[in-house]
């Protein structure tokens, strides 16, 4: 079996180790955040510090990290409670990561066909199924769905489909590498699962996978998942680094420590990292972290 990594980590120890992140960034952001659409899907795009005059002036090109947020969430995520600007500049600040694009799609409408989606965005009060949204049921979101009816898109196969086009859209408008060993994917939650498909449907495309807190298992009955096995093993031989982070409270924690044992028994090597607490911000911004820095 090959080897694989476990830490357990103390709260204490996870300070030490994301220490220089945690010093709070100057007023003078380093980066900057800009918003665009790319193949119709809204996206939050990371540059670094005086992105468009080296780009005009050098032709410079950065490496890219993909960055998915989880279910009822939006493009926005990462940047609001993730936090990601602050901790982007501030390990850039101390020298821990690299400068990089961090691209961030709404993963959710990326999930549902284009033609679909116009039409189901042109009624946002009402369900898939035309009927009214019931919002004292405690599953609001913006754009009315149920979880029901959301997780039928997230797990349909289609995003993943469609992730290469998004990729190539992403490097003509942008100064990013088009080189697998350039690339990095991540995701929390149904983003881990969007980032765990993606990145064995492409298996050579990514040097670095990272999956915060993530969904694993495919539905049954989504035939688009049918070889999903078969994939993680065709991607364990091409990829760097496959990092998992999960809170010991987490409701999805058995789900992934089966994950686990089925990477083990396929003598697949991936590093463990296993925190306190549960499906919370606080544990995917440590998650966001300490990936980086594996980068």
């Amino acid at each position: 079996m090959k080897k694989f990594f476990l830490f357990i980590i103390t709260a204490g120890m996870s300070a030490v180790m994301i220490s220089c992140a945690k010093q709070e960034a100057s007023p003078l952001q380093a980066g900057t955040v800009v918003r665009d659409t790319l193949m119709g899907v809204p996206c939050c795009i990371y540059l670094p510090d005086n992105y468009k005059a080296r780009v005009q002036k050098t032709h410079e090109v950065f490496p890219v990290l993909y960055l998915q947020h989880g279910m009822y969430g939006s493009e926005d995520d990462w940047t609001t409670q993730g936090r990601l600007v602050h901790w982007m500049d501030s390990l850039l600040r101390c020298g821990a990561v690299r400068e990089m694009v961090v691209v961030m799609p709404d993963n959710f409408l990326g999930s549902i066909p284009p033609a679909e989606r116009e039409a189901l965005m042109a009624a946002p009060d009402t369900t898939p199924s035309g009927e009214a949204f019931d919002t004292s049921k405690g599953s609001a979101h913006w754009r009315k769905f149920t979880r029901e009816q959301e997780r039928g898109y997230e797990m349909s196969g289609y995003w993943e489909s469609r992730f290469p086009a998004f990729m190539a859209e992403a490097e003509q408008r942008y100064s990013i590498s088009s080189e697998p060993s350039q690339r990095a994917i991540a995701g929390l939650s149904m983003g881990g699962f969007h980032t765990m498909h993606v990145s064995h449907f492409l298996h050579g495309q990514f040097a670095c996978v990272g999956l915060f807190s993530a969904v694993v298992f495919p539905p049954v009955s989504a035939e688009a998942y049918d070889n999903w096995q078969e994939e993680v093993r065709a991607l364990m031989a091409d990829n760097k680094l496959y990092w998992i982070g999960m809170g010991r409270e987490d409701f999805l924690y058995e789900p992934m420590q089966e994950y686990r044992r089925w990477l083990e028994e396929n003598h697949l090597e991936y590093t463990y990292y296993e925190s306190a607490g549960g499906h919370t911000w606080d544990n995917w911004q440590d998650y966001l972290c300490r990936f980086l820095q594996k980068l």
